[in-house]
């Protein structure tokens, strides 16, 4: 007997339509699961609150209906006291004496005499360039019969004086330091080297450059209209470590 199989109870007919069912259902179920999101509760704590009322108290104003002052008491007059005074008595009258002084008496003046008054001249402290001063200090040992001349000289004299005294400081060479320094002084009008000032990029270098300067001698002062005066001078101690 041959086995007939009916059309339309077949299952492979329908297994893709199956499968396609399938696959789009689990797709849903995993995409809300990935989309579905939980949240904390957050616990909320009821606390009692207490509500103080406040209360104004309305103070009523009462007029008081105060009585008058009394009246002052009447002020008695005290009876006036006549004393009689019999002729025959004498009476002393006292005399006051006038203290102003008479018109005749002399008044004596007094001149005072005011001595002479000694005028003093005070030197005002000039200073004047070394570049436009009429006569530039002379360093000792300098001869010249122009101020060029002797300009030169005394720039040379300078130099000389700072090799000959130059000291490298040696916590500066040992760090390393270097650099230029510019030292400004003053030859002042008695040819002393005064306010000695320094800039340069350390400290120690500095203080070098000004012991050196503060080491040069007494010169002849600067003059400007036949007066001594102060002449400012600057110059730069280059310091070098070689190599």
């Amino acid at each position: 007997m041959e086995v007939k199989k009916n059309p339309n109870i077949a299952v492979s007919r329908n297994s893709s339509l199956y499968f396609a069912i399938g696959l789009n259902v689990m797709l849903l179920i995993t995409w809300l699961s990935l989309e579905y999101k939980t949240f904390d509760k957050p616990d909320v704590l009821l606390e009692n609150l207490t509500l103080i009322e406040e209360f104004e108290e309305d103070i009523p104003i009462t007029d008081l209906n105060m009585p008058p002052p009394p009246p002052p008491p009447p002020v008695l007059s005290a009876p006036e006291t006549i004393t009689i005074v019999e002729d025959a008595k004498e009476i002393e009258e006292t005399v006051i004496e006038s203290s102003e002084t008479s018109q005749d008496e002399k008044i004596e003046e007094r001149i005072v005499e005011v001595s002479d008054v000694d005028v003093e001249d005070i030197d005002e402290e000039v200073s004047v360039p070394f570049s436009v001063v009429e006569e530039v200090p002379v360093f000792p040992g300098c001869d010249g019969n122009s101020n060029d001349e002797l300009k030169a000289c005394f720039s040379k004299k300078i130099n000389d004086h700072i090799i000959k005294n130059f000291r490298y400081p040696q916590a500066a060479l040992e760090l390393g330091i270097y650099g230029k320094v510019f030292v400004l002084f003053t030859i002042d009008k008695d040819g002393n080297v005064a306010n000695i000032k320094s800039r340069g990029p350390d400290k120690m270098l500095e203080k070098e450059a000004e012991r050196i300067i503060g080491l040069l001698p007494q010169m002849k002062p600067g003059y400007q209209r036949g007066r001594p005066v102060s002449v400012p001078y600057s110059i730069p101690i280059n310091f070098q470590i070689q190599n």
